[in-house]
């Protein structure tokens, strides 16, 4: 999650064993870009408040790329359109820097440029930063005042979350195959993170993998293996985030399988029932015909084997009232 100055997407990126992969920034971001997609069908509705954000509910997704911030700097995690009309900012850090407080202004200044380009008014801003397990609260200033500018931060610390308790109560939820809610989810998603060094993380990252691919409902096992691959895209092994990709893409080839048969089993009960009802209407002006010529109650239930006395006896009444229709 460390932020770097200045990031190139050709650069070399030496790996938690010692390796150089050449590449790895610049792949990850690709991939964040993809997974993020699939993130953002799922993200409606969720909220950070379980990061100790106290922030209305997401009602969007929107696109992070701002065109006046330079290239080095790629572009901010996320942003979110809040159900109050505020859109939100949001970064993750994995160190404190005071110099990191000038990106933000730039974050800030583009997407007020972005509105200012397509003509809209720019809504209020929130500046959101979520630091890993290894920064705490007392480290963080919150505030930035260079007199004819005053930026106010919205820190999250997953320090402060109960990492081990949580993990143990998903891990159990899921191997009940209990649906999660929406702040379990958030916590799924963002869990390795909170933890301090970095071998606990990389490898809670590889669990969460794991346990995340033992949910049963598919939209829940995508959103949260698509949130671990976008929020851990820093730390996360080029092994496991291939892993992770080929989960998704079957989660997803396998909810497009079970859609499809779902809808062939609709349209065959719906044949059965159009074909039921064809053939109890054959039945009925069968009955009619008969009750018109006079023939008794017992033989026309004789010869229509699907009609009771009693159903016999209410097409009659309805023959005799000049409704020639049974319902």
């Amino acid at each position: 999650m460390k932020k770097t100055k200045k990031r190139k997407r050709s650069s070399a990126v030496t790996a938690a064993d010692g390796t150089a992969h050449t590449n790895l920034g610049a792949i990850a971001y690709q991939n964040k870009d993809i997974t993020s997609k699939l993130l953002a069908e799922n993200f409606k509705g969720k909220t950070f408040r379980v990061y100790g954000l106290d922030i209305p509910e997401v009602k969007a997704v929107l696109p992070t790329n701002i065109p006046s911030v330079r290239a080095n700097e790629l572009r901010l995690d996320n942003l979110f359109e809040l159900a109050d009309g505020t859109v939100a900012l949001v970064d993750y850090e994995s160190e404190y820097a005071k110099e990191n407080k000038v990106k933000y202004l730039n974050y800030l200044a583009g997407i007020a440029d972005r509105y200012q380009r397509e003509r809209k008014t720019c809504p209020r801003l929130r500046m959101i930063v979520i630091y890993t397990g290894d920064i705490e609260r007392r480290q963080v200033s919150a505030e930035y005042d260079i007199g004819a500018v005053r930026m106010k931060l919205e820190p999250a610390f997953l320090s402060e979350l109960d990492s081990g308790g949580l993990f143990r109560h998903l891990k159990e939820k899921v191997e009940r195959n209990e649906p999660l809610n929406d702040e379990e989810l958030m916590e799924f998603i963002i869990l390795p993170l909170s933890y301090r060094k970095r071998e606990e993380k990389e490898e809670k990252i590889r669990e969460s993998v794991s346990l995340a691919a033992q949910i049963q409902d598919r939209n829940q096992q995508v959103f949260a293996l698509a949130g671990i691959l976008t929020f851990a895209d820093k730390l996360i092994d080029m092994e496991t985030a291939n892993k992770t990709r080929r989960m998704i893409e079957m989660t997803k080839i396998g909810w497009i399988i079970e859609q499809e048969k779902q809808e062939v089993i609709a349209k065959a009960e719906e044949a059965i029932a159009k074909a039921e009802a064809e053939k109890r209407q054959a039945a009925k002006e069968s009955v009619i015909k008969m009750i018109k010529k006079n023939y008794s109650t017992e033989e026309i239930a004789f010869i229509v084997s699907s009609f009771s006395q009693d159903e016999i006896e209410a097409v009659r009444r309805e023959c005799a009232d000049g409704l020639p229709e049974y319902h």
